[in-house]
């Protein structure tokens, strides 16, 4: 928002009247690539947000970018680049016929190229101590400092080289505030409670580097390691890298040397970038990630995601997702394999015992339709397990089919075959024909399974609570639907007829019952066992 106050030792000042003021905000507006346009009520700006900082203040400062453009038309531009960290334009105004070059940048490189700094006298001599100690004052308060300069040239020159940019005079040190948002740091306490190490990299001020780092909870003692540093450790990078958190004036050559060094490490890199420069350690990471606001279109083509609200928040929900449909992966697994066993051990065991079949193929087949496309569909919409970003990250080379999922597969298997097995024979014995004894077997099945489906919500912790028992509607909806076409299954004529099934009685319905729950306790009593011997990993509730 372009309105606002320009103050002096607490006062407001007109800064027309301060020529000097006017002339860094005229170069602050002209040495810029950036727009600020009012659309649909709301100032929105347009380029790179620092730049556009900087047209803001000139607002402020009374100064119109349009006019003044119009006014010093630009001629040449050195655009920034890394490797120099400055951008220079040269302006005509034609009604004098004077030209001017304006300088903006990294202070360290623009000072480099002042002999002298301007007051509202005329100039002196650059006194570069005070000057050094500005820039690390704004940089001790989270700012980025960036320094503004002019240089009066003859109206002949046309264009701008490298070398032509010396003898400038210094305007002045801009501070600009750009704070982490909210969400970032609460963000960044997730990841470190997920294990996962946040390095941020910067081509800021160390001091502003530090500073920010401090405000989010990030870095070592407040240790900074800068370009110069890793362009001096090569033997040890790996291990320089892998120890610190916080690396400023670095170039997107740096980033590329960080993202080697930590994959080196057999560390699984994702990283951040938006420029051109940054493509490289885009492509090299594991997981390139781009901003989809200000990045550019060669960043997006190099990274495998794009991040369209450039809010570091979204990627770290992006790994609270991933974690869920995972785990979502491996209870759909932990729950149609021993299901599939305990129906095939079913029908092994009748053939093994010499027994007639306790149910037939088109039961089979029913059983599986019923409850693959109601039950085991169920568990993708479970919301995150207790705890999910408080665990490690899983190795790389890790299996699906862990020991103890092994371990429950194969029990909830037995389970399974004992209870539908079993009370096959046990209504066998009771004198009841094949055709009822089995719809009691594929009841037993289907019921079996839909309890267990609330076993599986969790795959170590207990689920005997309501919240968990209750908490996904879904699950409820599948069971209750399953349990509905079980009764048509039972005692609609025409199913009656098709799969040759009959009518059962309350009192059947109740063994088929108690031995269900008698299997989910069975499950819960297991989780509580082993977890207790500290076989499995307890999943945290916090």
């Amino acid at each position: 928002d372009p309105h606002g106050s320009l103050l002096l030792d607490g006062k407001e000042i007109d800064p027309p009247e301060d020529e000097v003021l006017a002339t860094a905000c005229r170069a602050a507006v002209l040495c810029n690539d950036a727009g600020l346009r009012e659309e649909e009520g709301e100032w929105r700006i347009h380029g790179d947000p620092t730049e556009a900082s900087l047209i803001v203040l000139a607002a402020k400062a009374g100064l119109d970018a349009g006019e003044e453009a119009r006014s010093y038309p630009r001629t040449d531009v050195i655009p920034f680049e890394s490797q120099h960290r400055f951008m220079a334009t040269l302006h005509h105004n034609h009604e004098t016929g004077r030209a001017v070059i304006y300088l903006k940048g990294a202070p360290e490189a623009v000072l480099q190229r002042c002999t002298s700094q301007r007051l509202p006298g005329g100039e002196e001599p650059l006194d570069r101590d005070y000057w050094y100690g500005i820039i690390d004052e704004l940089a001790r308060r989270g700012q980025r400092p960036l320094a503004l300069a002019v240089k009066p040239v003859s109206g002949e020159v046309t264009g701008l080289s490298i070398d032509a940019i010396r003898g400038f005079s210094l305007l002045g040190v801009v501070g600009i505030s750009d704070p982490p948002r909210e969400e970032a740091v609460a963000a960044l306490s997730q990841c470190r409670s997920a294990g996962i190490a946040v390095k941020m990299i910067t081509g800021d001020h160390a001091l502003t580097a530090a500073a920010i780092a401090e405000s989010m909870g990030l870095g070592r003692g407040g240790s900074v390691v800068t370009g110069e540093d890793l362009a001096h450790e090569d033997a040890q990078l790996a291990d320089l890298v892998d120890a610190s958190d916080v690396f400023a004036r670095t170039s997107p050559e740096h980033k590329l040397q960080l993202v080697n060094a930590l994959q080196d490490k057999g560390r699984i890199v994702a990283m951040t970038g938006d420029g051109v420069n940054d493509a490289p350690a885009l492509k090299q990471a594991d997981v390139g990630v781009a901003m989809g606001k200000k990045g550019t279109d060669v960043a997006k083509e190099a990274a495998e995601m794009v991040i369209i609200d450039d809010n570091f928040a979204s990627i770290v929900n992006a790994v609270e997702e991933g974690r869920t449909v995972h785990d979502n992966i491996r209870k759909a697994i932990l729950y149609i394999l021993p299901t599939s066993f305990g129906e095939a051990l079913t029908i092994i065991g009748a053939i093994l015992l010499g027994r007639v079949l306790p149910v037939t193929p088109v039961q089979i087949l029913w059983i599986n339709m019923v409850t693959t496309v109601t039950l085991a569909l169920a568990l993708s919409f479970d919301p995150p397990e207790p705890g999910i970003m408080h665990r490690p990250p899983r190795r790389r080379d890790a299996s699906m089919l862990e020991p103890m999922m092994l371990w429950r597969i194969a029990l909830v298997s037995a389970l399974m075959l004992l209870a539908a097995f079993g009370l096959y024979v046990y209504e066998r014995n009771l004198g009841t024909d094949v055709a009822t004894a089995r719809t009691v077997a594929v009841n037993m099945l289907v019921v079996a399974e839909a309890v267990y489906l609330f076993n599986t919500r969790h795959l170590t912790a207990p689920v005997i609570d309501a919240g968990t028992l209750l908490g996904n509607r879904i699950t409820l909806l599948a069971v209750l639907l399953v349990m509905g076409l079980q009764l048509l299954f039972t005692y609609q004529p025409l199913l009656q007829t098709f799969f040759d099934t009959r009518s059962i009685d309350a009192a059947t319905w109740g063994r088929i019952w108690f031995l269900g729950l008698a299997v989910f306790i069975v499950i819960e009593a297991e989780k509580w066992l082993f977890t207790r011997l500290g076989w499995y990993r307890t999943e945290s509730k916090e």
